[in-house]
């Protein structure tokens, strides 16, 4: 099975793409050991699969280095996504430090390049908002990348639509990265019409619900101590039993088809719009063929219908005040 191709922006990619977020182990969770071979593997089966579009950032643990290791000699068949921008991310109090100057921007790149093995990205993305540079000075520099060849197209992580329109107006923004799943619904507002107004796509992350919506979590208590979501609103004790009534309802409707709640998750983002290619992360080949069978699951109106009315109690983030989602920037200078 090769999975169907979608546009987004001008890049032709599978309909499910690959998340290396997982690499850097964004949980906590410890008992994920990553083996030598882990993404060898992972990258090989994508290819067979379709699933062409692998998502990176210089912030995902040695997530490049492995990954570059992974493409050589295939490169050709894969679309490497990657990202820069967040120097630190968020740790207990501290907020995140983010960094859009244009010489931080060149520096990355050749970081990236250079541990990713290749000469060139296909997407190179501005993974959250630096509030002290304006967005007009980093899309600046990521347009020099585009001219000198080492990068084909420009993404944003997490910005406001003001954010969007004026990177935009610098050079053409091909993807719009940001959280977005049954759970995460936000940007339907503003975010998702900006896009389709802009021929921009969607590359949704954390698509399964930061993994609840695949039903394999069923109590507060299936997370381990350390597992960083046991602080996020969605996951405490005080809305999880709300929140995994929704769930139930992805596992009737999965059960309806046979199939596992994950894939229903994925198939109701790609029924959104055409150029929607969410990206599921995972350390397993099994569940990246489960996830990446989710672009052949065709859902009903009425289950459609019945998934898009489903609703989650709490913020999807622990702190949403810190430029850390719908990211802005001062005024040109």
């Amino acid at each position: 099975m090769t999975i169907p191709q979608r546009a987004v922006g001008g890049l032709a990619v599978g309909a499910v793409g690959y998340g290396a977020m997982s690499f850097a182990r964004p949980y906590g969770q410890g008992q994920y050991d990553v083996k030598d071979d882990t993404a060898d593997a992972l990258v090989g089966r994508a290819i067979e699969l379709g699933a062409t579009m692998i998502d990176t950032a210089d912030l995902y643990g040695d997530s490049e280095d492995r990954i570059g290791k992974a493409v050589a000699g295939r490169r050709e068949q894969v679309v490497i996504a990657t990202k820069f921008g967040i120097v630190r991310a968020t740790a207990g109090d501290e907020p995140p430090l983010m960094n859009g100057r244009p010489e931080y921007v060149r520096q990355q790149i050749e970081r990236s390049l250079t541990r990713l093995g290749t000469d060139r990205v296909e997407l190179y993305y501005y993974h959250r908002m630096d509030s002290q540079v304006p967005i007009e000075e980093t899309v600046g520099a990521m347009a020099e990348l585009v001219a000198e060849g080492k990068v084909r197209h420009l993404g944003l992580s997490e910005a406001a639509p003001d954010t969007i329109r004026r990177a935009h107006a610098v050079h053409p923004i091909s993807a719009i990265q940001t959280e977005w799943s049954l759970w995460s619904r936000d940007i339907e507002k503003e975010v998702v019409p900006l896009a389709r107004e802009l021929g921009i796509g969607v590359v949704p992350y954390s698509p399964l619900g930061r993994g609840m919506l695949t039903g394999t979590i069923t109590s507060f208590d299936d997370l381990p101590e350390n597992d960083y979501r046991r602080k996020m609103p969605r996951f405490a004790r005080a809305a999880f039993e709300t929140n995994l009534a929704a769930v139930q309802v992805v596992g009737e409707i999965a059960a309806a088809h046979g199939a596992a709640p994950g894939q229903v998750a994925l198939a109701w983002l790609l029924a959104q719009a055409p150029d929607v290619v969410p990206i599921p992360g995972t350390l397993h080949v099994s569940r990246l063929e489960e996830n990446t069978a989710a672009a052949e699951l065709r859902l009903t109106a009425d289950e459609l219908a019945r998934l898009s009315a489903l609703e989650a109690v709490g913020e999807r983030e622990v702190r949403m005040d810190h430029n850390w989602s719908y990211g802005v920037t001062p005024p040109r200078r």
